[in-house]
């Protein structure tokens, strides 16, 4: 199977930014040190601040889903809950 690339809309709510940026960014080093994973890029909206996004390439969708269990990612969403207003995520893979 090819690459499997993640992208990863997070909105958070308006009063909320700052908390949901600053975790949000605590991802960033441990994940780009997990088996697997070839990038993680976090961006920010720059017309809407509170809209991140993740563009991420994993080397399979097994080594994504591992990343997906780690206990990091349950922190951030314990750290976040109520501050996310939208989130969607698509997995695609990688043609060209």
């Amino acid at each position: 199977m090819s690459k499997l690339t993640i992208v990863a809309n997070i909105k958070a709510n308006a009063d909320k930014v700052e908390l949901v940026k600053a975790e949000l960014l605590k991802l960033i080093d441990i994940t780009r040190g997990e088996a697997g994973c070839i990038n993680y890029d976090l961006h920010q909206d720059h017309e809407n601040p509170a809209h991140f996004m993740f563009y991420e390439n994993w080397q399979s969708r097994d080594l994504w889903q591992a990343h997906m269990n780690n206990e990091h990612l349950a922190e951030y969403l314990r750290a976040t809950e109520g501050a996310v207003a939208e989130f969607t995520l698509n997995e695609m893979n990688h043609i060209s």
